[in-house]
């Protein structure tokens, strides 16, 4: 590159970088760039040879407490990748954004990951409607988007018109499949009337749609069907919305949340008196060691939500005992919620990126479905992938949280713990539905 072009593509890239922070709105920057401890992946200028890929995942915001779970994945995917030689023969570079639960700052970040570090691919977001603002800017800029855990249904409806040109893919189920689990279990618990809650967002009212229909078709009734409760994802009082989910004595609430208002939403319900002998129904928005904590305990005290029963994508791939061991080791702790998710999102961009030769996100959504749904030898271990790819052996990548098997709209299928909340506080996982699929209604 000469030396105009070289400036000409500074002077832009700092105009767009005071775009993008004035575009937040906000006091801080919209995103943070975060570089790994490890030197094979670190964050580098936008000349770097060999592929680049981001991280847009949650560290702050309503849904840090379990982001900050997943964040670690992806720096040790590429650390891992980079150890057995990299991809097309060069060392993958890693760039991490905060986009802090914010569509706002999540649009800003995938625009910075895009444009100015020009990556090929990017694991993100978590939150549904975080992802929505970032696969927007993805798509026409062709940098292939893969979520670790957004579950609206919204985004296979949008894939099946075509949307997204085959640069969306997620490694979480949708809620389409969470639903039917949920309400499988709802009602092999006995409970006829349920009333619903949920965050005024896509996964909130994605999974609320799917819910009901589910729920109905198995012969139950959701009381406030009529006049659904969603609640402001900046509301920080809930009162109205507490006495509302719990009127017309249902049986049990199905309550979608995250974390932090979720928290605020069930102190607030407990302190009206109105959940007591309801069953309160969870997802994975709130599925954190630290939830119950959040929630608190009662006058008499007891967690308010010990007894709370809920769902969350599960992990079961062939992958799943090296990646725990892996973590542990380098970690010294188990992975969290939807950790496996995120290194699987990780690991299809770089054996995709090495199935094209290419390090483009053209070039990577190209090879996605081949690697991780075709006909090719089956591998769960990432290094052996790539050295079958090397050698111009095709693979099916089979992961840690799953088959990953992508089909044409980006979904994959659905594996749910069933988990529930002791008197002591603590999550315990006391059963798994494996292989949910969407019903047909």
């Amino acid at each position: 590159m000469s030396k105009i072009r070289v400036s000409l593509a500074l002077s832009i890239a700092t105009i767009a970088s005071g775009f993008f922070l004035a575009a937040c709105e906000s006091s801080k920057p919209p995103s943070t760039e975060v570089t790994t401890a490890s030197p094979t992946a670190t964050t580098t200028t936008s000349d770097t040879k060999g592929l680049k890929i981001g991280s847009l995942l949650p560290t702050t915001g309503d849904l840090a407490s379990i982001g900050q779970q997943m964040v670690g994945s992806v720096p040790l995917l590429v650390d891992t990748v980079n150890a057995c030689g990299g991809v097309n023969g060069e060392k993958v570079t890693l760039i991490q954004v905060d986009d802090q639960t914010d569509p706002k700052a999540g649009a800003a970040g995938m625009t910075k990951l895009a444009t100015l570090d020009q990556v090929g691919g990017v694991v993100g977001s978590f939150a549904s409607s975080v992802s929505t603002a970032a696969v927007s800017v993805a798509v026409p800029s062709k940098v292939m988007l893969i979520s670790p855990g957004s579950t609206s249904p919204v985004f296979t409806e949008k894939a099946q018109k075509g949307d997204f040109k085959g640069f969306w893919a997620r490694t979480a189920p949708p809620d389409t499949y969470q639903a039917l689990a949920l309400a499988q279990l709802a009602r092999k618990k006995g409970f006829k009337r349920v009333s619903t809650v949920v965050i005024n967002n896509d996964y909130g009212v994605g999974f609320e749609k799917a819910f009901v229909q589910t729920f109905e078709k198995l012969g139950g009734t959701v009381v406030n069907k009529d006049k659904p409760v969603r609640y402001d994802p900046k509301a920080q009082t809930f009162d109205t919305e507490a006495a509302s989910a719990f009127a017309g004595k249902p049986d049990a609430v199905l309550a979608v949340l995250y974390a932090e208002t979720g928290s605020l939403f069930l102190k607030a319900a407990y302190q009206q008196g109105v959940t007591k002998g309801v069953q309160i129904l969870l997802t994975d928005g709130v599925k954190s060691p630290t939830f119950p904590d959040q929630v608190g305990k009662g006058s008499d005290g007891k967690y308010i939500l010990s007894g709370a029963i809920g769902t969350v994508p599960g992990s079961s791939g062939p992958g799943l005992e090296n990646f725990n061991k892996l973590w542990k080791d380098k970690k010294g702790t188990s992975p969290g919620e939807y950790a496996p998710q995120a290194w699987d999102a990780a690991a299809l961009l770089v054996l995709a990126a090495q199935a094209a030769k290419e390090n483009t996100g053209v070039a990577i959504a190209g090879k996605l479905r081949e690697v991780a749904a075709g006909s090719g030898t089956p591998v769960s271990d990432v290094c052996e992938g790539l050295k079958l790819l090397k050698e111009g052996k095709q693979i099916n990548y089979q992961g840690a949280s799953g088959d990953v098997d992508v089909d044409a709209n980006g979904d994959v299928i659905g594996t749910y713990d069933v988990w529930t909340v002791g008197d002591d506080g603590k999550i315990r996982v006391i059963d798994q539905k494996s292989g949910i699929q969407a019903p047909s209604f």
